[in-house]
């Protein structure tokens, strides 16, 4: 077998644990924590569905009930329900390889990779120049709630997804062709599509291994070296900012000889080609709430003003107003009226980068509102229509852009983009013993 030096790309082979034979995929498999955060219905639905057979349900918290009532006593149920699982025989480890998984959800099909990163090569801090790149801004107060789940958690569960760049797609589609063994096939519930995963040895992987070399060498000479940007944050970077925090802290306590071999070190992830024809980038809308019993109008009008002072001019228009060329127009939803926001002489590059900067004011700084960061226009009508919300679309982002703009100028703004609508995104099925 040829050797590959691993550390340089940034990827592991694991051991990946599944549920035992005969489980229930449709029932196992749950989307990722931090989708649906303002519709209850959705994981009370889905507990439901669910009952007491085995899933990661029982192994995740929703971030709908982060830091609320309870929290704590829901973390303690998931350590008991991972050790359950890990002692009667739910979870069943496989030898080193990695799973070949095949997704279909809203009438697009795309194909992944299920392997570990390490999380040495990943730095989510601002100005980074690591392996693995954040593409947006990490929000580090978002990672002490998540690090009380995972710290001291035995097992791991990735909703993340990362992307490599590989326009002749060499890496994970000749993967098809290798030798393996199909372990699942399952609709999704809640109208998550249809998903089917293989999986290959270690000894099956030479070729991936070989072409990520090759993919390498062309990112050192595109980008130089000590500025490859090889690995790029698609979904869960907040989930992978946790592990790298909570293998920070524990590296601590660690010989060298330990820290070069700790399960930690690592986090299981899917990777995708960003030039997978099931790839889209979909936006990620605002949805603000009234903290101070004003309208959803009055947020609108407060949202105005801000933008107004941070860009050249900002002001309210029609639905069927036609903006000035050069200007961003962001279209508002409110239960009184609905329209555009136009933003002339931005002071951003993208609309995102705009928006995000009057709302950053008015929830961090005056504490007017909240906000919640939203996946799909129908969920964003159904809670600007509620007195006191005020909701905002934002415009796709051109996919190929991604590596060149985040080599270029570092993080895009927080929640940019979307990889897919909420139902689109990971469902929770490989897991992986994280403990020493």
């Amino acid at each position: 077998m040829a050797t590959y030096d691993w550390e340089k790309f940034g990827f592991h082979i694991p051991e990946i644990m599944l549920p035992r034979e005969g489980t229930d995929y449709g029932k196992w498999a749950v989307v990722a924590c931090d989708q649906y955060t303002s519709e209850p219905e959705y994981w009370e639905d889905a507990e439901r569905i669910v009952g007491d057979a085995p899933s990661t349900l029982h192994l995740i918290l929703p971030e709908i009930y982060l830091e609320k009532k309870g929290e704590d006593e829901k973390i303690a149920a998931i350590r008991e329900n991972m050790k359950k699982y890990l002692q009667d025989g739910t979870l069943r480890k496989m030898p080193k390889g990695c799973m070949l998984v095949h997704r279909t959800a809203e009438g697009r099909s795309r194909i992944g990779l299920v392997i570990a990163t390490d999380l040495e090569s990943y730095d989510f801090n601002k100005g980074s120049s690591s392996l693995t790149r954040a593409t947006e801004g990490t929000v580090v107060e978002r990672i002490p709630p998540r690090l009380r789940i995972r710290n001291g958690a035995p097992l791991e569960l990735p909703h993340i997804l990362i992307l490599i760049d590989d326009p002749d797609k060499s890496v994970i589609e000749p993967l098809n062709n290798v030798p393996q063994e199909k372990i699942y096939e399952t609709d999704l519930m809640k109208n998550g599509g249809h998903i089917s995963g293989s999986f290959i040895e270690e000894k099956n992987l030479d070729g991936m291994k070989e072409a990520l070399s090759a993919l390498y060498d062309k990112a050192v000479e595109k980008y130089g070296n000590g500025k490859v940007i090889f690995q790029a944050m698609g979904d869960g970077n907040h989930s992978l900012a946790t592990a790298k925090t909570n293998w920070e802290n524990l590296k601590k306590s660690l010989s060298p000889e330990e820290i070069e071999n700790h399960p930690a070190r690592y986090a299981l992830c899917e990777i995708e080609n960003i030039h997978d024809d099931g790839i889209v980038f979909e936006p990620i809308h605002r949805v603000i709430f009234s903290k101070n019993g004003n309208g959803g109008m009055d947020l609108v009008r407060e949202t105005v003003k801000l933008l107004d002072e941070q860009n050249g001019k900002a002001y309210l228009a029609l639905d069927n107003d036609t903006p000035p060329a050069s200007a961003f127009s962001i279209p508002y939803i409110t239960r009184e009226q609905s329209g555009l926001i136009i933003i002339e002489n931005p002071s951003s590059k993208l609309e995102v980068g705009a928006l995000q900067n009057a709302l950053d004011v008015m929830v961090k700084e005056r504490k007017s509102a909240d906000i919640d960061y939203i996946h799909g226009t129908d969920s964003v009508r159904k809670l600007s229509l509620k007195d006191g919300n005020a909701g905002f679309m934002l415009p796709s982002m051109d996919k190929s852009l991604l590596f060149p703009a985040v080599a270029a100028d570092g993080a895009l703004p927080r929640k940019t983009f979307s990889m897919g609508e909420a139902n689109e995104k990971r469902y929770y099925i490989e897991c992986r013993y994280i403990a020493k």
